[in-house]
């Protein structure tokens, strides 16, 4: 082989070899560059995680709070309802132990079983007027 032929190809190896050395630095920038937007990206995320991990647990306080108020609440309004039957269970005895009261109460039942003016007065003993006054009463409900 000639010296040219060989300058030649050493030449050409030369370029070739430079050439490879450009495009690997090149890739080699590029690949730098794509892991360093990685890591940025990565430290975004750890950051949105922290970020909602704190916001989660103030919600499950909050939650926790809510359900610590329902449990009074609910202990209220049982309190409340029991001291409600009390007091419908003493007016009702109240009601029935008042002779006047049952006077009433059977003349009022009377009207709603169909009973007519006079029967009423007859057999629950009271004036005419009042027993008008229940019969208008009682048909102005209906």
């Amino acid at each position: 082989m000639s010296e040219a032929v060989q300058f030649y190809l050493l030449l050409g190896l030369t370029i070739v070899s430079s050439t490879l050395s450009v495009v690997c630095l090149g890739l080699f920038v590029v690949a730098r560059k794509n892991s360093e937007t990685q890591r940025k990206h990565f430290i975004d995320h750890v950051k949105r995680t922290e970020s909602f991990t704190q916001q989660l647990q103030i919600l499950r306080s909050e939650i926790a709070e809510v359900r610590a108020g329902l449990l009074s609440m609910s202990k209220r309004i049982v309190n409340c309802e029991q001291i409600s039957q009390e007091l419908a269970q003493s007016v009702s005895a109240q009601k029935y132990d008042d002779p006047e009261a049952k006077i009433y109460s059977r003349a009022v039942k009377m009207i709603e079983l169909g009973a007519d003016l006079d029967e009423v007065m007859r057999e629950c003993e009271i004036p005419q007027a009042e027993a008008e006054l229940l019969m208008t009463l009682h048909f102005k409900q209906k």
